[in-house]
């Protein structure tokens, strides 16, 4: 369970989520990028991420839209949105369908960084708690058989 943190990026400005890959890959993340929602989707239906960073305003699927369907589909995994000045509110109101944050554009690639290793803590502890709540389970089914 425990590891390098995977990360997706998804934002449509392809140089912008290709540096970013670069960047956080030279900080040991395991990262990819994505152009699009839809592109997104179907990359995690394969590769299995802890957090994604989603850029808002996207052309078709937006971020909004797509991050209903991240929570819908893979729960455990943690969102933060990116954001310029015009879509905060958006931002805001992705927070309350279930991301983990925002950032504003243009990010600072610490408070990133920071931001993606919160969002994993806060993965890993919610993995925990769930594989708890399984063991506790498994033993009440046993003592129930006993």
């Amino acid at each position: 369970m425990e590891g390098q943190c995977k990360v997706l990026l998804v934002d449509d400005e392809a140089d912008f989520a290709d540096t970013l890959v670069k960047r956080l890959g030279k900080r040991g993340m395991d990262a990819a990028a994505r152009y699009s929602g839809g592109t997104a989707l179907d990359y995690l239906e394969d590769h299995p991420v802890d957090v994604v960073v989603l850029d808002v305003k996207m052309p078709g699927m937006d971020g909004i839209d797509c991050l209903r369907k991240i929570k819908e589909r893979y729960p455990l995994v943690e969102v933060v949105l990116l954001t310029g000045h015009a879509s905060l509110d958006v931002a805001i109101n992705g927070m309350e369908l279930g991301a983990f944050d925002y950032l504003m554009k243009p990010a600072d690639m610490d408070d990133l960084r920071y931001k993606i290793e919160d969002a994993l803590n806060r993965k890993r502890l919610a993995e925990r708690r769930i594989a708890r709540e399984k063991e506790k389970l498994q033993a009440l089914g046993q003592e129930g058989k006993a």
